[in-house]
């Protein structure tokens, strides 16, 4: 049921100087921050593969998510909320407005997760116009300047650039750059951060952007949330409940509850600070759950482009604008994000390039406006599904009606072959649009809806490979940045060198055996100099010894590998057992010395001259910082 919403007026008109203010109020629905002298704070909290059935406030009885949902209570809840399939490419819609795959992000890892430097980020426009600007948390769209997020608009990043993190207790961690190390659980580190930045920034405008890197795997939590569920009856379960992993459940709703408690921390301290009424707060999530479990009985999980993978929980609150308790039952998505604060922040959008999203202040301010039907496209690894109101096209031709059939259990394109036609038409055209004209040409013939029942369904456009290989090398010194971090997840294996865990983003390289083994980067050289070269190692004292060099180009570095250092692997309070991630450990930096680069793109090689014992070592990150940068 879509509560009622009405426009606020002013009561009337007075003389003076407050007839002038009254009167600016009467424009709210075009400016909507005109009628304060301050325009409003923006608090946006992203949870990293919290399904839509996380919360309580959707009907999961499992857990308890009360200041979660009281967003919900005071505000507004957005019953048809969509984002991608997985963690990047939302944050880069996002951060856009527009779809990820505009703005170069492909994947998750391996430099597939980089937004493109040209693309125009919400924090560059708010930044702009006066707003003190933080990110608190996952990063998630790239690690090297000018990827970083302090060159995308943020004045204080505190958090880790990757896509997963493998260490949730006292975690190694960064400040705008520089190494640090966390202090207690990982959400409520990072919350602190945010907690003193909304402090700090209590008197002017702020921006703080909170994306939390939990419930994601790997499942640790502290002893205070996993002893609540270790032993409590999962009474609803998910739509595939014989493959659903009672113990991942129950720790990723403990992880839930974590993230509540911080949100209450958050909520209370623009309490404490009066800065409730003028702080528009944000709570969503970047994709389905990452695991099997009740989630509304919608088909997909995370990685799908079903409605399971893609609808996530949205609640907004701004009181005495956005009427308490709204439930908008229009279909919206994180693509509407970066237009819609914007204008309730009476921002000028001028955008460099078109944007996909649309305002959606006319639903949350209650004003009556036309609102047409829309198309929201969903990509993942090639496959595209589309989405209407009430339907939805999967990437094998199959079409379902979200309202009658909001499991996806029936496909009714027999039924209805205009609009499965239609639709599979309209991704045919997004493709070329995005992707060019090449890939719509190869799609076009499986663009057509499933044939008359009982004959063979032909192949949809939404199952063709649209995204080209990813050529872009890893920037390496900028001045304004010049500590460049290139990890082993950006890096490439050679011989018997293998990463870690299948997963690259939290890996280490282990197995450097032998001289002919090898470690590379993609790298291209901003500014020629001097570098000074770290390398985050581990060696067991046996192997110490080894020759190594660094080279790029004609430039070699070499250096010897020692001290010995051989510390055993975090106990990180895992509450189920790693699947494709890395177990962790403590890595020091080896100083090798310095290297000179020149400007030009080539390949940075690590490699062995000589091997001391029955490895060289473990290595999970090079740093490479440009010397003198005010010089350059």
């Amino acid at each position: 049921m879509t509560h009622s919403m009405s426009t606020r007026r002013p009561a009337g008109l007075i003389c003076g100087l407050s007839a002038m203010i009254v009167a600016a109020a009467s424009l709210f629905a075009a400016a909507p921050a005109a009628e304060t002298s301050r325009r409003p704070n923006i608090l946006i909290i992203l949870a990293d593969d919290q399904g839509w059935g996380d919360l309580s406030v959707h009907g999961n009885t499992n857990l308890q998510t009360p200041h979660i949902d009281s967003l919900a209570r005071d505000g507004a809840l957005f019953d048809r909320f969509l984002v991608c399939a997985v963690c990047a490419p939302t944050r880069a819609e996002f951060l856009t407005g527009r779809y990820h795959s505009r703005g170069g992000v492909r994947g998750v890892s391996t430099g597939l997760e980089r937004l493109n430097a040209d693309e125009k980020t919400i924090a560059d426009f708010f930044k702009a116009a006066g707003y003190a600007t933080g990110a608190f948390g996952k990063w998630h769209n790239g690690s090297q300047w000018p990827y970083h997020p302090n060159a995308r608009g943020f004045d204080e990043y505190y958090g880790f650039t990757s896509g997963h993190w493998g260490e949730y207790f006292d975690p190694p961690l960064e400040h705008n750059g520089k190494p640090v190390r966390g202090k207690g659980y990982i959400t409520d580190d990072l919350t602190d951060h945010a907690l003193a930045f909304i402090e700090k920034n209590k008197d002017r405008p702020f921006f703080c952007y909170v994306p939390y890197n939990t419930p994601h795997s790997p499942f640790c939590v502290p002893d205070e949330y996993w002893n609540r569920f270790k032993d409590k009856p999962i009474v609803m379960r998910g739509q595939d409940g014989e493959n659903e992993d009672l113990p991942v459940t129950r720790c990723a709703l403990a992880m839930c509850e974590n993230i509540d408690w911080n949100v209450g921390r958050l909520l209370a301290k623009l309490d404490e600070l009066q800065l409730r009424d003028n702080t528009i707060v944000i709570y969503f999530s970047d994709n389905g759950p990452n695991s099997w479990r009740w989630n509304g009985d919608m088909k997909g999980r995370k990685g799908s482009v079903d409605e399971g993978g893609l609808r996530v929980p949205f609640l907004i609150r701004w009181p005495g604008k956005i009427p308490s308790g709204a439930r908008i039952p229009h279909i919206a998505g994180a693509i509407d994000l970066l237009p819609t604060l914007a204008s309730l922040a009476g921002i000028p959008l001028t955008p460099p390039k078109p944007l996909d999203g649309k305002d959606l202040s006319p639903l949350l301010l209650g004003q009556k406006a036309e609102w047409p039907d829309r198309m929201i496209f969903s990509h993942q690894n090639g496959r595209v599904s589309v989405r209407t109101q009430q339907y939805r096209l999967d990437p094998n031709g199959a079409l379902f009606d979200m309202i009658a059939d909001p499991a996806q259990k029936t496909d009714i394109a027999p039924q209805k072959p205009d609009i499965a036609r239609r639709l599979a038409q309209a991704v045919a055209d997004w493709r070329a649009e995005v992707f060019g004209k090449a890939v719509a040409a190869a799609a076009t013939a499986s663009a057509q809806p499933a044939p008359a029942k009982g004959k063979k369904k032909a192949k949809a456009a939404g199952a063709v490979e649209t995204m080209p290989s990813d050529d872009r090398p890893y920037p390496v010194g900028y001045p304004e940045f010049p500590m460049t971090p290139l990890p082993a997840r950006d890096g490439v294996p050679h011989g018997g060198v293998r990463r870690s865990a299948s997963a690259p983003n939290c890996s280490y390289f282990v197995n450097w055996t032998s001289p002919d083994d090898s470690m590379t980067w993609d790298i291209e050289v901003q500014t020629a100099g001097d570098y000074e070269v770290t390398i985050d190692y581990t060696c067991p004292l046996s192997d110490v010894g080894s020759t190594i060099e660094l080279s790029f180009k004609n430039s070699r570095l070499q250096g010897k590998v020692a001290p010995g250092w051989d510390p055993p692997l975090i106990d990180n309070q895992d509450r189920v057992p790693r699947k494709g991630e890395s177990y962790l450990k403590e890595f020091r930096p080896l100083p090798l010395g310095t290297l000179r680069l020149e400007k030009g793109r080539g390949l940075l090689t690590l490699r062995a001259l000589t091997v001391a014992g029955k490895q060289v070592m473990d290595v999970r990150r090079v740093t490479l910082t440009l010397q003198n940068p005010k010089a350059q």
